[in-house]
Order: C-alpha cells, then structure tokens, then sequence
C-alpha cells in the first residue's frame, strides 16, 4: 500500500524554504532555517531557540513562568563516540532554562542551572515547582531551587537502581498526574532493582544485555516484594515523597515518554527492533505491552509462529494476558508524547494526541475515541515534519532530499507551553538509534508552533491568589496544573464551590481535572465525585470512579454499583480496581462484569483476566453455568470462547482438546484453542498437545507438533520425557555428521590430505563451518591447518559464518574500504538494486512480502535513514548492532558451536536462532562456554562480495520502497 504524506490537515508544504500550497500555488516564504518544517495551513512555525543557547536537547519541560526547561546530552555514549572529536562537557552533561524575556516570540534568554558529573545523557526533566526532576539512569535526582535563584540548593537521589546508564532504553520524564501523583516510565535496559521511600522493593528484568558497557547483565522472571513478576520497560507511579512505588504496566521495550492526561488516561509510544513495528496507543492500567515473553526470559523472535506476521509477533498480540497494541506507526524511533488539552491553537486542535518520533522526522497526530472499553486513536496525521509531501506520483530524490537535510530533523520532545503553543526540541543529526551520533558540534533547537496571525502570550500566574492558582489549575502545561492543584487541595472544603464550578467549563480536560481535585477535598468535595458516577459523560464517571480510588479505602461499595454501568470503559475500570483484592469479597462483582463482556472486547477481557490471576480455576465453573451450560466445548459462543482462551485453567484441558480437533470451526478457533492449551502448564495439557500432534487435520497436526517443538524449551520441559518425542531429526543427523568430521580432522594420526578433505567439506557446509568457529574460539583448531582453513571458511555460503570468521582467521581482502560519499554520487539502478537485494539480502530480510524474517525487516527503512546513513549501516553492520540482535557464540560440552542470535534463556535452557532461521534449543547444563560477539550478524560488503556500484544500486532500490507499509 501507498502511504501519502499529503492528507487532509496538511495543506501546504514548503520546499527550500518556498511555500507551495498543495496546488502548486506560490505564497509567501517561511522564515525558516533549514529543514523546513511541513504544518497545517492554519498554523506557523518559528525558530524559538538555537545553540549556543543549548545544545542536544534530549528532553523539556515548562515552568510557571513559562520558560522551557532543557537537558542536553552532549556528552551522549562517548564510550561509542570519540568525546575529542565531538562537542563535550567534562563536567557533566546540563539542565538550561530558555526565555523569551520580551514576548516577541523567541528565546532571548539562557541560563545554565545545573552542569552536574551525575548527568550523563539524562533524558527527562520536570520542572514541579521549585524542585526540577531529572531522570539519568540509574538515579531519579530531585534539584530543589529552595531561594529562587535559578540555582540548585539542595539535591536528593530520589530513586536509584534503575538500568540503562548512558542508554537509549532507560529512566524517562516524569510527570504529574491529575491525583497529585507522579508518573513516569523506564525502557528495557534492566535490570531495575529499586527501592522507594517506604521500603518497597521493585525488581524487572529481561533477557536484554547489550547496547552499552554498563547494561552487561539482566534476566527475567524476577519477582517484586509485590509477588508478581515484572518484565522489561515499565509505567511506574510514585508519591512525591518517594513512597508508593506502583508498576502501572510493563514489558515495554523502550517507551520514551508515559503521559497522563487530565482523565488520568496514560498514552506511551513504543519503539521496536525491526523497522515495521514502531506503535503509539493508549496504556490501560495493570496492562502487558508483550515485547518479551511474560517471564522476560524470551525474545518475541523466540516466541514467533509459523505463519504469524511480524507486528502481532513483536507485541505478542496473538498472546493471553497482553494488551492491544495501538496503533502501527511503521519505521521510526519515537520519542516524546503529549496530550493538547487547549484549544489556544484552534479548536480541533484540542484533545490532539501528538507523538513525536525522530526516526521519522515527524509528529504524529491522533484523535482518540472511546471505542469499546479503551480508545480508537482514529487516523494518523503528520502534524508537523520536515519531510516534503508525498503522493502516488511522488519520485524519491536522493539529492534533494540529503542536500537539504530533511532528515536531521529529529525531534526528541514535544511539550505544550503555558501560552498553548507547540514546542519541539530538535536533537538534530543525520542519524538516530544506535549510540550513534555524526553532529560533531551538538547542534540543537526548539521550534515553537503558533496560530497564524494570534499572538499566543504566557500568563502571569500568583499562587498566593485564588485566581492564580485556578490559572495555574487549567494551564495547558501539565506540571504547571500540578501547583494550582496543591496550592487548592490545601484549602480543603472551603475550595469545593470553586472546583465545582470547573464542571461546567467548556473545556473538558478541565472539567476531568476539576473531579481528581474534589475527591481530595474533604468530605464535601468527596460527596460531590461521588455524585459524578452518575454523569451522562462515561469518561467522567470512570474519571471519578478512579478519583474515589485514591481517597477511599474500601471500594466494594462503589464496585458494586458501578458493575453494571452501561458503558464497558468505566466496567473495566471497576475489574481494575478489583485486582489483587481477596477473591471471596470480588468474586460475585466480577461474575456481573462478565456477564457484561461482549466476546469481542481485548481490553475489557485482559483486564478481567488480570483481576482472576491466580483463581481461574475457581471462576471457570461459573463462566461455563453463565455461557456454556449444557453445552459441548465446541458449541460455545464467543464469549464463552475468549474468556476461556485468556483465563485457560487447568481445567480446561479437555475442552481446547476438543476445540482444537473439531473439522467443523474455523482455521482461526482452532488456532485458538492450540494457543490456550499451550499456555496450560501441566502434564495434562502437554499430553494432549502430543496427542493432537497426530491428528489428521494437517494443520492441526503441524501446529501441535510447533508447540511440542516450542514448549520442550520453557515451560513444559520437565513434564514430558523428550526423548521419545522426535522433532528435530533432520538437524541432528546432520550435526552428528559433521561431529564425525570434525573428529577427524583433530585426529593427528589421520593423513593430512584426509584432515584437509573433511576440513574442506566443513567449511563449505553452514553448520560446519560454525563448528570449525567453534574450534578456532577454544583454541583446538591445529596450526598445521589454520592456513587452509582461511582459504575455505570465507567460502562458506552461510554471511553469518563469514561475518564470525573474521573474528577468528584473516580473511581475504580485508583491507578493502569504501566511500560512503564517493558511492552516494555515483549514479544507481534501482532495478538492479532490486536484484541484488533478493541475492545478498533477502535470506535474511524482508522488504514488503519479499524474503525473510530473520535480521530486522527493511520495509519502509527510507523513512528512518537517507542515503549516507543507509550506506553507512551496510558498509559498517557491526557498528550499530540493532537492539535484540547482538550475536553470540555457544559451544556445548557434545562439540555443537551455535552461533547466532539469543532468542531465551532460562534456568533450564536458551534458544540460539542462526541466519538459517534454525532455533537450536540448548540445556543450560550442556553449555561449554557462551560469549557475545563484537561482529554483526550481517556481513560487510567485503565478506558479502559487494562493489561500490552494487552498494549504489541496493540502497536506491531500498529508499524507494519508503512508502511502502503493511498492514
């Protein structure tokens, strides 16, 4: 499918700094630097700020005075990039404050507020009052301004132990929510082991180690002092104290921003490990994003099925106990959030969802919907970009596009000032991910987005005064509202008839604020929240049905009249609330929101799964009586169906056996019925997997023998002996075959003739020549046949063997290098590049519905990288290792050498899936040694046989595809 950059809200487009509207009509020219920046036609950019007023800006936050709060990360991964040779601050990386002092609409002002050895690469900031909140894994630091000055007084570690020093996927902005509560979020870089100020202890962790020294050891399947096992990135909620740590929702890879809007809905954007799979969506409380398996010992790539596409796999969409994934933004590297609670840009700008990603140069835009139990986010826009319109027609232009750097563009954070205009900090750098950057000077800016022809001007806020802090209450900055919200609650009862009086203000973000605040006033603001879950509106009943959590010890009551609301999102609500709760007290509630559930609704039923955990087995028996009663397992309605498949008891064995072999449902119910009995733990269940194997369905046959195959590494592996189960015969004759060659060649009382022989059919073969690898990393290959064995192991058909070769022996040619410039010039075929693609590349990558899935898929990879830095990640695979795809070698004590990617690891096994696409399951007890290795997966052009000209070509062909997208 065409993706089109040209849509409704985008109306004009700018081109070297030349406005054309959309039918080519010439108007005036914006006052821009370059890039350009693409918005709609009833709003204008300007250039606010610019360094040396800051530079790398990775995060922002505004102040009641209306001053952008900045950290920079100059001193970003000098581990990986050279500090001599690239801007640096020795003292530590910066917080500034910038200001426009006159109001004519750029900064004027910039002030240093703290350079602290502490930062290094901070990429959150918030500016609550006069403390200035700054998270830099792995400390959450709290600077107090106690005199006013701009200068710090005082410094706590608010928090520390948080994964993810010097990191991409780590400790992000905090916010203040419309509870008074603080929220904010930590990517996957674990492992997280973090006490709050109360003595509780959070532990997540994952199978992910790598992407910089610090992050060298993790692993999953952790518990917290809570019981429960937390995987991965996490949405977390604490007191301003320090007390309260709450997991909100996990198993994130890297979220970059969790933002509560004034209803206390969350919104999060994720990034991804392949370039397909990026995703924005509303974050429902106690959710499972799905990037690891629920113990975070896997990969999704472990846990990917025959058949299953790469979206639902990377997000375990296809999975009890995850969440929906919102919505699939493609190619990218997202970065900050926001919610547009004003309407001071117009009014269909209010309730816009902006997510920034600077992969793809671009703020998205969303307008979200209450479908179901959770949100639509309706059609995705480009808000702002710095990218030129598209259309069918459109023809990619490499130069044009690099000449005018279109793509250094990259905005790190999106934030909302307190004039209500847009503020975007731009990191800008041509390239983005990977630990990399190639801005020597640190360049940055913020844009600031406006109306066109209205001044937009920040309030004078007092707090000492009523007025005041009702001004600081509505601010469309969001820890602004925070100081007006205190500065009230303080108040009291005396407050309740100003709050009130918010119910009926035309904005309704207000009105939401207005209910958080009036459950905290008293008795009296109490009563009146309490009146509110009788609103016509289901967002405010639910919004005061969360407010009453926060001031209400005991909730049965109000769970018991809210269970049979008419609307599923504030039911849903009332099922959170009811988690971890004593069973006996919520079992007769959650039996009428199950009556409730409509057999189509993922929200509503993960969340009433969650609230079960641990008494599936107890409920089973009345879900049947209210669904099924006297009905045949392959009989049920769809209710009955779904909740079965997500709360998949014990009990159930026999029901999904039935399901599963039932020639009368669907492909898809069956599918189903496989995938709950696999995620049944027992012998029972094991059992019946093994039986369905051999039924004469052949795909449920195929996939039955897929989830033996699957299972046999994690959770059923010591439920069934394996032995007398045969799934991988055709690999395992073939290694014991090259295990018989192997002995010979270190055989010294064989001919040299005969080692060399055998040594040559080895190397020719992709499973032997890891073996030999394998040798060379032990040191036990004999000297007399290193020679020989360099003039065949670069031979080898499998790129992974000769990329791991090149560890061990000289290869030839080495000294070959390229011009990453000289190749850009030169004139390219993109049929050609087509070719070479499908040749050298699709073993291992997809483009489209075109290779494998093997490496990460480069459908639409024209999005995030222009040529240079397209070129550069051919030429130079092994300097920017994706996340998730960093190679290891294992040898095992019976004489295998694995090498590949590290899909799982427990205390039992790890999975290891080479180019081949082959997963080699491994006991844990027969693992000889395990090492990360520095070489990519990928080969360079040398060991890939590539000219310069085919570089030309390859990557021509790759940029064209950029608006391609599936879906």
């Amino acid at each position: 499918m065409i993706k089109r950059y040209l849509h409704k809200l985008i109306t004009a487009c700018t081109i070297a700094g030349v406005l054309i509207s959309c039918n080519n009509e010439p108007k005036v020219p914006l006052d821009l630097v370059k890039p350009a920046l693409y918005v709609p036609d009833d709003l204008e950019v300007s250039l606010w700020a610019e360094t040396p007023m800051l530079y790398n800006p990775t995060n922002m936050d505004v102040d009641a005075k209306g001053r952008i709060w900045i950290t920079e990360a100059v001193n970003y991964r000098n581990y990986n990039n050279d500090s001599t040779q690239f801007f640096h601050h020795p003292k530590g990386d910066r917080v500034m404050i910038l200001e426009d002092t006159n109001h004519d609409g750029k900064a004027d002002k910039s002030t240093v507020f703290v350079e602290d050895e502490d930062l290094l690469s901070p990429v959150g900031i918030a500016v609550i009052g006069n403390k200035v909140i700054v998270s830099c894994s792995p400390n959450l630091i709290v600077y107090t301004d106690v005199n006013g000055d701009d200068k710090p007084d005082k410094k706590e570690i608010l928090l520390t132990g948080f994964g993810g020093k010097d990191h991409d996927h780590s400790l992000h902005a905090v916010y203040a929510g419309p509870d008074g509560n603080w929220y904010f979020n930590t990517g996957n870089a674990g492992p997280h082991i973090v006490k709050d100020k109360a003595g509780f202890t959070l532990r997540s962790g994952s199978i992910y180690a790598g992407g910089s020294p610090y992050n060298n050891s993790n692993q999953g399947n952790m518990k917290s002092d809570d019981g429960k096992v937390w995987v991965g990135g996490l949405a977390l909620r604490i007191q301003p104290d320090g007390s309260g740590l709450k997991v909100m929702a996990h198993n994130f890879r890297n979220s970059y921003e969790v933002i509560p809007d004034s209803y206390g809905n969350l919104w999060q954007n994720d990034n991804d490990d392949q370039v397909v799979t990026c995703r924005t969506t509303w974050l429902m409380e106690g959710g499972n994003a799905g990037y690891f398996s629920n113990d975070g010992t896997r990969y999704w790539q472990a846990d990917q099925r025959p058949g299953q596409d790469i979206f639902n796999a990377h997000w375990h969409q296809d999975d009890p106990g995850t969440m929906p994934a919102g919505d699939r933004t493609g190619a990218g590297a997202p970065t900050g959030i926001v919610m547009n609670e004003t309407d001071a840009l117009g009014k269909q700008y209010l309730g816009m969802l902006l997510s920034a990603d600077a992969g793809r140069n671009t703020i998205f835009a969303y307008n979200p919907v209450l479908k179901q139990s959770g949100f639509d986010l309706g059609k995705r826009t480009n808000l702002i970009t710095s990218l030129a319109a598209d259309n069918a027609a459109y023809v990619w232009n490499d130069s044009a596009q690099n000449n005018d750097k279109d793509k250094w563009f990259r905005p790190s954070d999106v934030t909302i000032g307190t004039d209500g205009a847009i503020y975007v900090a731009d990191w800008y750098d041509p390239v983005v991910g990977g630990h990399q950057m190639k801005d020597t000077k640190g360049y940055g800016r913020i844009y600031r987005i406006t109306p066109k022809n209205k001044q937009l001007i920040a309030p004078q806020i007092d707090l000492n005064t009523m007025e005041g802090q009702l001004l600081a209450f509505k601010s469309p900055a969001i820890n602004v509202r925070n100081l007006g919200f205190e500065k009230i609650k303080q108040q009291g009862d005396i407050a309740v008839p100003a709050v009130k009086a918010l119910l009926n203000d035309p904005n309704p973000f207000i009105a939401a604020r207005a209910v958080w605040l009036l459950a905290q006033l008293g008795e009296m603001g109490k009563e009146a929240t309490e009146h509110i879950l009788n609103d016509a509106n289901p967002q405010l009943r639910a919004t005061a049905y969360k407010a009453l959590r926060v001031v209400v010890p005991d909730m049965l009551p109000y769970a018991i009249k809210m269970a049979t609301d008419p609307s599923a999102f504030v039911r849903r609500e009332v099922a959170v609330s009811l988690t971890d709760l004593p069973y006996n007290k919520t079992k007769d509630i959650l039996l009428a929101l199950i009556k409730g559930y409509d057999g189509e609704d993922r929200w509503y039923v993960e969340t009433v799964g969650s609230a079960l955990r641990g008494h599936e087995s107890d409920i089973y028996p009345e879900i049947k009586n209210l669904f099924a009663k006297d009905l045949p397992a392959t009989a049920w309605n769809k209710q009955m169906a779904t909740l079965a498949w997500r709360l998949h008891p014990a009990e159930a064995v026999n029901d999904f056996s039935m399901r599963a072999n039932d020639s009368l449902l669907s492909p898809k119910e069956k599918q189903a019925a496989l995938t709950a009995l696999a995620f049944i733990n027992t012998t029972s269940a094991a059992n019946a997997m093994v039986a369905l194997s051999t039924s004469t369905m052949k795909d449920v046959a195929e996939e039955a023998t897929y989830w033996l195959s699957f299972r046999q590494s994690n959770d059923w592996y010591k439920l069934l002996n394996w032995n007398k189960i045969d799934i991988n015969t055709a690999y395992q004759r073939k290694l014991a075959q090259m295990k018989v060659k192997k002995q010979i060649i270190l055989d010294e009382h064989q001919s040299l003739d005969e080692r060399k022989w055998r040594l040559q059919e080895m190397a020719a073969d992709s499973l032997g020549g890891q073996l030999l690898i394998g040798l060379a990393a032990e040191n036990k290959l004999p000297k007399q046949l290193l020679a020989f064995t360099e003039e065949n192991i670069f031979k080898n058909p499998d790129p992974a063997v000769r990329v791991q070769a090149s560890n061990y022996f000289k290869r030839p040619g080495a000294n070959k290098t390229y011009s990453i410039d000289a190749i850009a010039k030169l004139s390219a075929d993109i049929t050609r590049g087509k070719t070479i693609f499908t040749t050298h590349c699709a073993s291992c990558h997809k483009v489209g519905t075109e290779g494998n899935s093997i490496g990460p898929e480069l459908t639409g990879i024209g999005k995030k990288f222009g040529k240079p830095a397209l070129l550069d990640a051919i030429i130079n695979p092994s300097a920017a290792i994706v996340f998730g795809y960093e190679p290891w070698l294992v040898n095992t004590t019976d004489g295998e050498s694995v090498y590949g990617f590290l899909l799982s690891q427990s205390k039992q096994t790890i999975i290891v899936k080479d180019i081949s696409g082959q997963k080699h399951i491994i006991p844990v007890n027969k693992i000889k040694s395990k090492q990360k290795q520095d070489q990519s997966l990928m080969p360079d052009p040398i060991n890939n046989g590539l000219t310069g000209q085919d570089l030309a070509d390859i990557t021509t062909f790759l940029l064209a595809q950029k608006n391609i997208e599936l879906h």
